[in-house]
């Protein structure tokens, strides 16, 4: 045995009697007659060496398995997936509500000026809901969707001022409808200095969070108010499986060609590598509406239950 093979084979003892003995690393030393300082550097050069294996059997241990799954699935810079076995619908929102607040902290927690693009979407108001009060006046919460239907009244789930409330920072309102009257009419509202102001802030987020969205007779932008019955059943016929801030996106994540598109007065959503586009979703109703998300490229991070983790990479 040369003297590499003999360094393994203590390195291989140390971590069998630290990891699987559950020896301490004084208990080591003693027993192979070596130093504490060693016996550390032992355990250390056999992980290093793979000799160790780690498995966790708990299901947080899964879930982040999924997580790393779906990183490389996705191509996702930021992946959060939480327990889902035996849980209420009600109780799995409140489990990603809370860790899509813990995820909105690290971001938050910044000394430095930020720029927050925010959505809409129930689980997004959740997350913010969870949000402890942490003072940043020097950020910026900034709308990325108009939040005015057809009559003049505003959802709920328009949510970047409840986020400036917990920072104490700036909030701008996107100051049109989500969807004008008329091509003509959506040049009007764009065109606007205030819009364009806020828009230009909203393309320069440093970090933005959203829902995301499903479209059928039960989702949120018919019981708000901003699509017809009709326009849902035209946007099915068409193949829309899922919305983001407004715009229709089809099973394969692509733009569903609709008249409303011509309406939208959306921000667009443009994930980067140093600017990410993080989503909060879960159910099994929104399945197909986070998958179309994720292979279109929508999101570079996503908060999750491990089920629906488990719907995406099938």
């Amino acid at each position: 045995m040369n003297k590499n093979d003999k360094k393994l084979d203590q390195a291989a003892r140390a971590a069998w009697m630290y990891y699987v003995a559950g020896q301490t690393q004084h208990e080591i030393a003693e027993a192979l007659g070596i130093s504490r300082q060693v016996a550390q550097r032992l355990v250390a050069s056999a992980i290093e060496s793979g000799l160790v294996s780690v498995h966790i059997s708990h299901s947080v241990g899964n879930c982040m398995a999924l997580e790393a799954r779906l990183r490389e699935a996705y191509g996702l810079s930021l992946c959060q997936v939480v327990p889902a076995q035996g849980m209420s619908k009600t109780g799995l929102l409140h489990a990603i509500a809370v860790a899509g607040a813990q995820v909105m902290t690290q971001f938050i927690r910044r000394e430095a000026s930020t720029i927050i693009g925010v959505g809409s979407g129930r689980t997004l108001k959740a997350a913010i809901d969870e949000l402890d009060d942490i003072e940043r006046p020097q950020h910026s919460c900034v709308s990325l969707i108009g939040a005015i239907a057809y009559d003049g009244s505003c959802t709920r789930y328009d949510v970047p001022l409840l986020m400036a409330e917990k920072t104490q920072g700036r909030y701008f309102i996107l100051p049109a409808p989500l969807f004008a009257d008329s091509e003509q009419d959506r040049e009007g509202w764009c065109h606007h200095r205030i819009y364009r102001t806020v828009s230009e802030k909203a393309s320069q987020a440093d970090v933005t969070f959203t829902g995301i969205g499903t479209i059928g007779p039960d989702c949120p932008l018919h019981l708000d108010g901003f699509l017809s019955l009709e326009q849902v059943e035209k946007l099915n016929a068409a193949g829309a499986v899922g919305e983001m801030v407004g715009h229709f996106i089809g099973a394969d994540g692509q733009r569903i060609d609709s008249e409303l598109n011509a309406r939208l007065t959306s921000v667009s959503l443009q994930p980067k590598a140093d600017k990410p586009v993080i989503a909060m979703a879960g159910g099994t109703e929104k399945h197909l509406a986070m998958r179309a998300a994720l292979q279109g490229g929508w999101v570079s991070g996503l908060v999750t239950d491990e089920l629906s983790a488990i719907a995406m990479l099938e």
